[in-house]
């Protein structure tokens, strides 16, 4: 690969993590894993504001991980790519890989 397509695809790469950067985000990743949902859906399963989750929807669809429809008066996401929700797991596996290496995974599971 040449050497300013790497360059753009590392760029790429990050604005990707940096979208997966808040905690929310990586909530309707979860939450959209079944299939699609409307955001009046996601805002009661998260129990946060309509608002809240459409603004983090639209920056979501913004960088590309997330897909909308209209249908009636509802607006459905999905992700667009199952590869989505299999990065954040696979990234979940290696932090809770560092937990258990470093002592800390039962002591977090004991306070859960």
């Amino acid at each position: 690969m040449a050497e300013e397509h790497q360059e753009r695809l590392y760029d790429l790469h990050a604005t990707i993590c940096k979208t997966f950067a808040n905690p929310l985000r990586l909530h309707i990743v979860d939450a959209l894993k079944d299939g699609e949902i409307t955001v009046s859906e996601l805002a009661t399963s998260l129990g946060v504001s309509r608002s809240n989750v459409s603004q983090h929807l639209g920056l979501m669809r913004e960088k590309g991980m997330v897909e909308s429809r209209r249908s009636g008066g509802y607006v459905f996401y999905r992700l667009s790519s199952p590869k989505i929700l299999q990065a954040c797991r696979l990234m979940r596996e290696v932090l809770l890989e560092q937990l258990e290496r470093a002592g800390e995974l039962s002591r977090l599971e004991r306070e859960a």
